[in-house]
């Protein structure tokens, strides 16, 4: 599990074909590897992903075939800057929100204007997934925790404003323009609270009944 909230960023260095699938090595020198070992996780761009090899600063993960069909990673390219979260410890701060980093969807940013200091961001994402979303609710894009200012639901637009800091830490100031495609994480809550809700009318229905029970010696 994760917070969204992006401890450092790092760099993509190299993208190994492996029969099929791919192998990322990512170049972190801000990251602390004193507690990372073979098998942990850690989300890039908001892709929970399982480090492989350690060397030094950077570290090397396997990309799948269902995550590269899923997310917006198919786009990366050498050279790029990840958002970068190891996995959250018991004790650790919870500054964002339940983030699993198993990405929803991909989105598109669809505009990007100033907006006193801070940078107000739109995000076109699929149409299944606007019903997760809610003004001032929680949303990950590529990783990062972010309240949804507002939503556009007929044009499936989730409106974000970007305070300085924010886009200084991430991946923001440096790579997102207009036409970019990002991770999409919904709610966890709100997922789970739907399937809650909803989950038992596709369910199978029970021959069990009280009279069933009773006429086989069970009440």
């Amino acid at each position: 599990m994760f917070t969204g909230i992006i401890e450092v960023t790092g760099t993509l260095t190299a993208i190994t074909p492996t029969g099929g699938d791919i192998r990322l090595t990512i170049h972190a020198p801000k990251m602390d590897f004193g507690d990372v070992k073979l098998g942990d996780s850690i989300a890039s761009n908001g892709i929970c992903l399982t480090v492989v090899a350690i060397d030094g600063d950077s570290y090397a993960v396997d990309v799948s075939r269902e995550t590269l069909s899923i997310s917006a990673l198919n786009a990366w390219k050498v050279g790029d800057t990840l958002n970068l979260e190891k996995a959250m410890l018991p004790t650790t701060r919870f500054g964002g929100h339940i983030v699993a980093g198993h990405v929803d969807g991909v989105g598109k940013i669809a505009k990007i204007a100033k907006d006193a200091r801070s940078v107000y961001i739109e995000v076109a994402i699929p149409p299944e997934l606007m019903k997760y979303t809610a003004d001032k609710g929680s949303i990950t894009v590529d990783g990062i925790s972010l309240t949804t200012n507002r939503i556009k639901p007929s044009d499936n637009i989730v409106c974000l404003n970007i305070i300085p800091h924010t886009a200084e830490m991430t991946n923001i100031a440096r790579h997102w323009t207009v036409g970019r495609m990002v991770n999409i994480e919904v709610d966890l809550v709100a997922r789970y609270l739907e399937r809650l809700l909803l989950g038992q009318k596709d369910e199978p229905k029970s021959n069990i009944t009280m009279e069933f029970l009773a006429k086989s010696g069970f009440v």
